[in-house]
């Protein structure tokens, strides 16, 4: 395996790939033909260099993916909104009246604000509230902070587990095998056609449910460390410390992307086994948006050619492919 840079994520029916700071985001749409949106998104991490410092761009980062993530989201299901006239509520009218055509900009962050407090609240705050129900039987400190370790890892899999019995969220996992897939075919040097994505992998180290398992590994190791009496000191410890905990986790995901070492792999495990649950093998159509969606910012022939150039001679690729042109490539653009 050979680190490409690439990344991307499933949407309502299509990907987004991502290539530095290009992005294009396919979807297939109601009538069958898919439509690649070309765009340019420049993180945090690089419009501010202290960002970029080690152990302080997991953070913003991971912020840039949930911006980019809601962009792309909105694109994708503006293909699926329902044809059917309906009165719009008395909110939504007085929010298109008040804001108009910035309403999208309003309502991401706060869509995002949202969704981060809850989240704190369903894997931080509930966790240490029930495990603080069991002090009175368990005495030590470092048991209790294991178990609420673990009870955040089972509501985190019960919540996957229950999401992915939706046809709609499923649909989304298939999706997300079909990007990983299209990533391993890159990186294991294999010429980027149906055939050997649907050979290649559904699991890669780079993952952000490999991110999320990496941090509440990483949380159970510091909360056993970091010790505070009272059940609001912990509270305020366990948010205090989110930032912390996901700078560590990112620069370890940033490794293992990179890495096929022995222990890295193995601590990289848990993360994988996480992702049978979020990525599900795809159909053949789904790998084909996968492509279409690579194939707008990367070129993985140049890819092939520096390094894997025995591969790439032994396979005869030829700059440019005979089904997805160069004029394919624009923003918009159907193929």
């Amino acid at each position: 395996m050979k680190y490409s840079g690439i990344g991307g994520q499933a949407v309502i029916e299509g990907i987004m790939m991502k290539n530095k700071q290009e992005y294009a985001t396919a979807v297939r749409k109601p009538d069958g033909e898919i439509e690649v949106k070309k765009d340019t998104y420049v993180s945090m991490t690089e419009k501010v260099k202290l960002f970029s410092l080690p152990f302080v761009r997991g953070v913003f980062n991971f912020a840039d993916s949930m911006i980019l993530g809601m962009r792309t989201l909105t694109f994708s299901a503006g293909f699926f909104e329902d044809d059917e006239e309906t009165e719009p509520s008395a909110f939504e009218k007085w929010l298109d009246d008040r804001f108009g055509e910035k309403l999208e900009k309003v309502l991401t962050p706060v869509v995002m604000t949202f969704s981060v407090i809850a989240a704190v609240v369903i894997f931080m705050v509930l966790p240490l509230g029930i495990s603080s129900l069991l002090r009175p039987l368990v005495s030590s400190d470092t048991l209790m902070a294991f178990l609420e370790g673990l009870l955040r890892l089972a509501i985190f899999i019960g919540y996957i587990k229950v999401i992915s019995n939706m046809e709609d969220i499923r649909r989304t996992f298939m999706y997300h095998g079909a990007e990983h897939k299209c990533i391993n075919c890159i990186e294991h040097g294999m010429e980027l056609n149906t055939e050997n994505v649907r050979a290649s992998s559904k699991q890669h180290k780079r993952c952000g449910t490999s991110f999320l398992i990496i941090v509440m590994m990483i949380s159970i190791v510091f909360f056993m460390v970091v010790r505070v009496e009272g059940f609001l000191p912990r509270l305020i410890s366990r948010i205090v410390l989110i930032p912390v905990i996901a700078g560590v986790s990112y620069e370890f995901l940033r490794i293992a992307g990179r890495s096929d070492c022995g222990i890295v792999n193995f601590l990289s495990k848990p993360g994988l086994w996480m992702q049978n649950m979020t990525t599900k093998e795809p159909d053949d159509g789904m790998i084909e948006v996968a492509i279409a969606a690579v194939e707008a910012v990367f070129d993985w022939q140049a890819y092939l050619r520096e390094n894997f150039p025995d591969v790439y001679k032994r396979t005869g690729a030829k700059d440019g492919l005979e089904n997805h042109s160069q004029t394919d490539k624009t923003e918009g653009a159907a193929i």
